[in-house]
């Protein structure tokens, strides 16, 4: 198992279970609801995927929180899929890292 793919399923065993509730609470020192943080991280992940497929970036639908765990598992799965270079699976797993830092 790649480094990228144990950090998204921390990541994922540390969020998948939340409540509407708990997507709601202030994460990190910027102000953001925890849901925010996690939806930037998507973000990201869209964009790392398009580069790794190079195709250009498309932008992400808008998900419901409670759905953002799923979002999260099809975004790294393209990744893993593309067959990506190490250093974007670095630059994967710093972002997925640093976003499970926050939220602790």
């Amino acid at each position: 198992m790649s480094d990228f793919a144990a950090s998204i399923d921390r990541l994922l065993n540390q969020v998948r279970h939340w409540e509407e509730r708990r997507w709601s609470l202030p994460a990190g020192a910027l102000g953001q609801t925890r849901a925010q943080v996690v939806h930037g991280l998507a973000k990201q992940l869209a964009a790392l995927g398009a580069e790794a497929e190079k195709v250009p970036a498309h932008e992400l639908p808008p998900v419901h929180d409670l759905v953002l765990p799923d979002q999260l598992r099809v975004l790294a799965t393209d990744i893993l899929a593309a067959g990506p270079p190490p250093e974007l699976l670095t630059r994967a797993t710093n972002a997925v890292n640093k976003t499970s830092q926050t939220l602790k």
